[in-house]
């Protein structure tokens, strides 16, 4: 067992540099064939998904993914951004590639954290950041406080990023995609007792693993019914058997999340 893994923020900068011991929520199925970031996923493009966002270092070492959900804005996790500064932060739009040199690069004029966050696990898992540059890349639309019944039990997510092929290893350099059932609050509460706020949290993964995100994968979205529903979170270990991912319920936070793209 890997243990308790509160933000999967561990970067690629930061796994290309030594192991990484905190995992995030990010996918990596450990096949020996070709590597699978989103744990279990597949390829894809940001031309599929305009809305995904690398959020990397000034030296462009992606360490966490975010959403765009208006020009000058993306949502992320909040752990992601503690102990970030606008300065240090840029934002790369419409990049299929870490190592590409296409797409949109914007530095960062604001960050906001939910003032309430404190640790991924005791939930307020929300972060949005203010672009310098507008994104000229089709919007997510994100969920209302109203639009609670898309984590029904059993309904298909979708998750995105560019996370570590293992809970160790190295990350993805394109972007991966993989689909996951929301697992019903109680079925969470069973795998991680009293670290699962149902109030501001969902799980999405499969009893037996094998799908799932992992370390470079926070703040990544969870695309539910076509709309941003979650938050890469956090999660114990990657991909394991009787313990799915652990995502940011957005309907918790929408109002937030409104105030901050309209301010």
């Amino acid at each position: 067992m890997f243990g308790l893994t509160p933000a999967r923020r561990a970067a690629a900068a930061v796994a290309a540099s030594a192991a990484v011991t905190v995992t995030a929520l990010f996918t990596a199925p450990s096949a020996a064939a070709a590597p699978q970031p989103v744990v279990g996923g597949t390829a894809t493009t940001t031309s599929a998904y305009p809305f995904v966002m690398q959020i990397t270092d000034v030296s462009g070492n992606q360490f966490c993914g975010g959403t765009l959900v208006a020009a000058r804005k993306v949502v992320t996790a909040a752990h992601c951004m503690v102990g970030e500064t606008t300065g240090g932060v840029r934002v790369v739009g419409g990049r299929t590639f870490l190592n590409g040199t296409d797409g949109t690069v914007s530095t960062v004029s604001g960050i906001w954290i939910d003032p309430d966050y404190t640790d991924a696990t005791r939930g307020d898992d929300v972060a949005v950041i203010t672009l310098s540059t507008s994104m000229p890349y089709k919007a997510a639309p994100y969920a209302s406080p109203s639009d609670t019944g898309v984590y029904a039990a059993g309904t298909t997510a979708r998750i995105l990023g560019w996370g570590t092929t293992s809970e160790s290893g190295g990350s993805s350099n394109q972007l991966r995609t993989a689909t996951v059932p929301v697992v019903a609050d109680s079925g969470c509460a069973d795998s991680y007792g009293s670290d699962f706020v149902a109030s501001d949290m969902v799980c999405a993964g499969y009893t037996s693993g094998g799908v799932d995100t992992c370390q470079g994968d926070s703040g990544g979205p969870l695309i539910i019914g076509g709309v941003l529903a979650g938050i890469t979170s956090w999660g114990n270990g990657c991909a394991e058997a009787g313990y799915p991912g652990v995502y940011t319920r957005l309907t918790a936070f929408s109002g937030l999340v409104t105030a901050q793209v309209g301010s």
